[in-house]
């Protein structure tokens, strides 16, 4: 597995890399990491920006962004596993809307929320859930998507076959390093086994490239129809969390449509960027440790704005300039 090297040594970072290698090594251990050359320079000024952000000497940082524009591609550990959250909704809602495509379903078509029942950690393969109010589809994935609603996740979760179909969907789209495991009750309720700054799960995650995938294949409509498209798009450019985030820095007239994941000293947040001049960038991050839940909000928004300058004032660079920065 290709990993990057988020803590490459450039200014203001002082580590040497013969520090960076053993910090890398006693957080995630040898098999981790493949020889590298850690004296390699960055590509870009974005690149090392980008890097500088995604330090991931106080938990790991993953970030992929590509400009849709031009195809310029960055990574910092875009091909390593990080735990989804509620980031996962969107493949979700894809699905769903798959099958709305389909005629399998509809908008209208109504299901009720399933609401968690409390039971202790770890009790069951599944966690319990009851049926509660019956709502249509669209109004399921407005919660799910706006609100991060769970109960409406759920529901439509079940409706369409539970994980397999969402994997099933992926797949078939062409996006590999992804994976649902749990429904959204199981994975909240067992939440903290593992701690995800210095431990890779692979159940219930994927790497930023693939999200990336998914985002600039979704925007670009290659998957689902016009319609459902917008359903989608519209529910993004509508959510009311993660404020302080992908949008919490960017200049005014900036659009966002995202959508945001929260877990166990992780966060994340996944989303289409659109600046005045129409120019769209697809962008995930992943963030664990750093301390606090608002310390991963400020990387976020700090890596958010780094990509947004570092494409808006080079619109014209040759995308094969770009080298992706998987060191």
């Amino acid at each position: 597995m290709a990993l990057g090297l988020g803590l490459m040594v450039s200014q203001p970072m002082q580590a040497s890399a013969q520090d960076y290698t053993s910090n890398f090594d006693a957080v995630l251990g040898t098999e981790l990491r493949a020889p590298r050359d850690f004296q390699q320079k960055y590509a870009n000024p974005l690149e090392a920006q980008v890097a500088r952000y995604a330090d991931g000497s106080k938990g790991r940082i993953g970030v992929a962004a590509v400009d849709l524009s031009s195809g310029r591609e960055i990574a910092i550990l875009g091909d390593q596993r990080f735990p989804m959250a509620s980031t996962s909704k969107v493949a979700i809602a894809a699905t769903f809307l798959d099958g709305v495509d389909k005629g399998k379903w509809s908008l209208s078509s109504e299901f009720p929320l399933l609401v968690a029942v409390a039971s202790p950690r770890f009790s069951s393969a599944i966690a319990p859930v009851r049926k509660s109010t019956y709502m249509s589809a669209s109004q399921l994935i407005d919660l799910m998507i706006t609100r991060s609603s769970n109960p409406a996740t759920d529901a439509l979760l079940a409706a369409i076959g539970g994980p397999a179909a969402v994997n099933r969907w992926m797949r078939n789209a062409g996006i590999n390093d992804f994976r649902i495991d749990r429904d959204i009750a199981t994975l909240v309720r067992d939440d903290g086994e593992f701690d995800p700054a210095s431990h890779i799960d692979q159940r219930d995650s994927a790497t930023p490239r693939a999200m990336v995938q998914l985002l600039s294949g979704l925007h670009q409509g290659r998957w689902l129809s016009a319609s459902s498209r917008r359903v989608i798009m519209s529910a993004m450019e509508r959510c009311v969390t993660g404020k302080r985030r992908i949008p919490a820095l960017l200049p005014v007239g900036v659009q966002v449509a995202h959508k945001t994941g929260s877990l166990n000293n992780t966060s994340s947040d996944i989303g289409i960027i659109s600046g005045p001049d129409g120019r769209t960038y697809a962008v995930a991050i992943y963030v664990t440790g750093q301390g606090t839940r608002l310390a991963r909000e400020e990387r976020i928004a700090q890596i958010a704005r780094a990509i947004y300058d570092g494409y808006s004032t080079n619109p014209a660079n040759d995308s094969k300039s770009w080298v992706n920065a998987r060191y």
